[in-house]
């Protein structure tokens, strides 16, 4: 679907943006996210990440399976296995069918699975090849009950401030121990959910 130059800048950026620690925007979500695997208990999780990084393998999963973005494109393709816990680490926003994507990760958890979702908000568009959508928490968790996951089993959150929203109009914004992880609800910047199937 994409071509070799295409895939080389979208792993460059994707290393480079996506899985620093540093980006003031992911400080929150990350941590937030972190602590709803945890409470999952990961030593006893098949895990999935459809991403780029290597973010969340030392979680310690029983099972970690990496099918990375943008090879494995989860609008048209499934595994044949079934896990526990699948991930899509700012992965959504770049798809043209994430209603597909959405539906094929609901083909590919068993039975009380979990499907972990990460997108930004107020971000500036990235198109990594492409940038196509963005989901307030209510839109994110709209979209995930469209695709099959029942609405009282889908957790969502957001953070987000306007210094941060301001600050990655110019440049992807580094986390300085100086700026503020205050949370202002109308200005968010990264938007998670964790599904139950």
């Amino acid at each position: 679907m994409f071509s070799e130059k295409n895939k080389q800048t979208i792993k460059k950026v994707l290393d480079a943006v996506h899985y620093d620690y540093g980006h003031w925007a992911r400080t929150v979500m990350y941590r937030e996210c972190f602590r709803l695997v945890r409470e999952l208990g990961p030593s006893k999780l098949d895990a999935l990440e459809i991403s780029a990084g290597k973010v969340w393998r030392p979680l310690g999963f029983q099972s970690f399976t990496e099918a990375n973005f943008p090879d494995f494109d989860v609008c048209s393709m499934t595994l044949p296995l079934r896990f526990d816990l699948i991930i899509a680490d700012q992965v959504l926003e770049h798809l043209l069918w994430p209603y597909r994507a959405g539906r094929n990760v609901h083909s590919m958890l068993k039975p009380g699975g979990h499907f972990l979702v990460t997108t930004p908000f107020l971000i500036k568009v990235h198109e990594v090849p492409v940038d196509c959508s963005r989901w307030t928490e209510l839109g994110m968790k709209h979209l995930l009950a469209e695709c099959g996951f029942p609405l009282e089993g889908i957790r969502t959150g957001s953070w987000g401030n306007r210094a941060c929203v301001q600050a990655n109009f110019r440049h992807w914004a580094r986390r300085g121990w100086f700026k503020s992880l205050v949370n202002e609800p109308e200005f968010p910047v990264s938007v998670w959910a964790l599904a139950r199937k």
